[in-house]
């Protein structure tokens, strides 16, 4: 198969030449290594590749498509992850089973060929860490393409794959996806297994998903993976109607709050502002009503939470990490920052997580209630352009835990609050601006993912953002 044609599909387009019989799996394959050969060298997106490749259910409905697993979290059994640090570097740890959500994505017959760069410990919004070097974003190779899923949303906006793997504890899919230009999902708490390895991480507020160019992609792989998995500590009701389904029928009209200030956030630049003025102009135009309107919570309790969630969560993680490596961490195997957010974890008592717990109440009360009176928000996605390359340093030794946590989340304000209610949330692209990728973000209750595909869907066909191409592309 020609490379620029398969650059040009998405998975639904893959799947279906497969199931023709028009091309192969093991062809398709073929042409993800021949991408990667054409554009990992600019883009140092994909760390590893798997030959032979993990393959999928050949009767599954993306049977033979090539896939991308992201370096953290997802286990595939017998393939080391390394989780982005330098302490893992000597052999990694291998899971022995797969993680439930991957026996998913093999089922559903994705062809898994490689890994991607993740930060490390996955605790930062651009793909830099020192065991990989910088991930670089297609558009522009000097800025970032978010992270902690830079490598997965690299590879997707490159052509190597059209879909990958990405997990999201304070906005790393939505982040990734909209610093390239792809469509980031991140589900209502629950609707993703976690099992075996892990049953609440990050205290609940992760999720794991995928990066993908289109929304049908989204809604399909969102059929084929979601429900608890067994014993699984989180559950949530089923959606009405297949997610696939959902996104083809009409559009009831809704009410959308339109967010141009967050809390306590920092302004936008004028081109984030005007892509939510387009994108509500569109809304308005498809028979929603818009009116502008933003939830009230405790900003200030929030991050106090937030913080000591994340702290927490790395310090577990790199506690870990030390007692199965038998290495004590230090400044040749650890980033500066990575371990002064361990050691802050470290000193947090059994009140401090329970108070973690009664915010995220607190939080997600005010925000639901919000959302009785609206069924979409609104809002931006980033306050800016992709961020340059080093702006993120996670191996800066002059910042202590609380200055990277100011740092990194002024950086990225938007994404975290629904982390911690678990509400569903989903980026999508809305324009350009000096040859890059103008996202917004909406947000709606629990369990609604439909509503957000559906009006992804509808400004999908409004702005095909699926034909616009970065400067480093393999086809």
């Amino acid at each position: 198969m020609d490379l620029k044609d398969y650059a040009a599909q998405d998975a639904t387009g893959l799947a279906a030449l497969v199931k023709a019989g028009e091309v192969s799996g093991a062809e398709l394959a073929d042409c993800a290594n021949r991408a990667i050969d054409a554009v990992n060298g600019t883009i140092n997106a994909v760390i590893r590749r798997l030959d032979p490749p993990v393959a999928g259910d050949d009767a599954g409905p993306f049977a033979g498509v090539p896939f991308l697993v992201k370096d953290l979290v997802l286990a595939v059994g017998g393939i080391p992850q390394m989780m982005g640090t330098r302490m893992l570097a000597e052999g990694g740890f291998v899971p022995p089973v797969d993680s439930e959500l991957f026996t998913r994505f093999r089922k559903a017959g994705l062809n898994t060929i490689g890994i991607t760069a993740t930060p490390e410990f996955g605790f930062n919004a651009t793909t830099e860490a020192v065991l990989n070097g910088p991930t670089r974003n297609p558009y522009n190779t000097e800025r970032s393409p978010g992270g902690s899923s830079g490598g997965s949303a690299a590879a997707v906006a490159a052509g190597i794959v059209p879909v990958a793997h990405a997990n999201d504890g304070g906005g790393s899919i939505r982040i990734p996806a909209a610093s390239c230009g792809l469509v980031g999902l991140k589900p209502s708490r629950g609707r993703i297994p976690f099992g075996p390895y892990y049953g609440m991480p990050l205290l609940g507020m992760a999720n794991e998903f995928v990066v993908t160019r289109t929304v049908r992609d989204c809604a399909a792989l969102l059929d084929a993976v979601s429900g608890p998995d067994i014993g699984a500590t989180l559950g949530i009701a089923p959606p009405a109607m297949p997610y696939a389904g959902a996104i083809a029928a009409d559009t009831r009209p809704l009410k959308v709050a339109l967010v141009r200030h967050w809390p306590k956030a920092p302004a936008v630049e004028p081109q984030i502002d005007e892509a939510l003025s387009r994108t509500a102009r569109l809304f308005e135009a498809n028979g929603h009503m818009v009116e502008e309107a933003a939830p009230d919570y405790d900003v200030d309790a929030f991050n106090r939470a937030n913080f000591a969630a994340w702290m927490s969560f790395l310090a577990v993680g790199l506690n870990g990490v030390s007692a199965a490596m038998g290495r004590e961490p230090g400044p040749d195997t650890v980033e500066a920052v990575t371990l002064a957010c361990a050691r802050a974890g470290n000193r947090l008592t059994a009140m401090d997580i329970e108070d973690v717990f009664m915010v995220m109440n607190t939080v997600s009360r005010s925000i639901g209630a919000f959302l009785t009176q609206y069924d979409v928000i609104l809002m931006p996605v980033l306050k800016r352009t992709p961020l340059p390359l080093g702006y993120l340093n996670q191996n800066d030794p002059d910042l202590d835990a609380q200055g990277w946590y100011d740092r990194l989340f002024d950086a990225v304000p938007f994404t975290a609050p629904f982390n911690m209610t678990g509400l569903p949330a989903i980026t999508v692209p809305a324009g350009m601006h000096d040859a890059m990728p103008v996202p917004i973000q909406m947000a709606a209750g629990m369990g609604r993912e439909d509503v957000l595909l559906q009006l992804a869907h509808d400004l999908e066909r409004q702005q095909p953002w699926r034909d616009i191409r970065p400067g480093v592309f393999a086809g």
